[in-house]
């Protein structure tokens, strides 16, 4: 109680990740905060630049089917340097996808962390197939140097009229393993983003994953019902006791 009195930020700092009331040595950070930035900054970097372990994530998944594709991005360089490369398959994966018909497709796209679909991707699906029984779902796809628009482009050839693709999302000093879900009805290029539903901050500090299937599954249920998602579609799901719901993430439109 002393130490609050003392320090009048110490009760908002233990109830935030973001860093604030730092206090200074002089002109400059006292070397915690400093050293802690600097790990935190590293964390950020080693997450975009890192790679996904796909051979993995498949074996996580398994028994899914899953398909390997690339966008058109050749490297990881050119993927952070030309953002729409990595909106489309390169001609090779765009062949190779199987047709099919499928009411929702997942699609993992290694986006701007890796750490977070490393730890995230597969939980994630294997939660939401206990909660979609009523849907055909078709096998899961496994996209190397991707964004968010590249599901459209392989939901749309392998015939689903559903699309939920999860992506690492650019990582934060707070979060560097944080995952998104951009969810898309009647997916095709050219989709814009007021067309999609977006589940966001997903990891083990924010959204939990339970959390985060039921409010996928509500929203892919809904979009299969009326046949739209964006921001036509609000999420309405009824609050679910346990299931946590840190820093607010966004529900409803990306």
């Amino acid at each position: 109680m002393s130490g609050e009195r003392n320090d009048p930020w110490a009760r908002f700092r233990g109830a935030t990740r973001a860093r604030i009331a730092l206090g200074r040595s002089g002109d400059a950070l006292p070397t915690t905060a400093l050293l802690e930035f600097q790990l935190a900054h590293a964390r950020a970097r080693d997450a975009v630049h890192g790679a996904v372990d796909f051979g993995r994530l498949a074996a996580d998944l398994a028994p899914l089917e899953t398909v390997r594709v690339r966008s058109a991005a050749a490297d990881r360089a050119t993927y952070l340097r030309r953002p729409d490369l990595g909106r489309r398959l390169d001609p090779a994966s765009a062949a190779s996808l199987p047709a099919g018909d499928w009411d929702l497709l997942f699609v993992i796209a290694d986006g701007l962390s890796a750490a977070a679909v490393q730890a995230n991707a597969a939980p994630l699906v294997q939660a939401c197939l206990t909660r979609l029984g009523g849907l055909r779902i078709g096998p899961v796809v496994l996209a190397e140097q991707a964004r968010v628009a590249l599901g459209d482009e392989a939901a749309s050839r392998m015939g689903a009229r559903l699309v939920a693709l999860l992506v690492g999302e650019r990582p934060g000093l707070s979060a560097a393993e944080s995952l998104g879900v951009y969810l898309t009805w009647d997916p095709k290029p050219g989709r814009a983003d007021s067309e999609r539903n977006c589940i966001s901050n997903i990891h083990s500090d924010g959204l939990s994953i339970a959390a985060a299937a039921d409010k996928l599954c509500w929203l892919a249920t809904e979009a299969a019902r009326l046949k739209l998602t964006g921001v036509a579609l609000k999420e309405d799901a009824p609050s679910l006791s346990g299931h946590d719901n840190h820093n607010n993430p966004r529900i409803g439109r990306p």
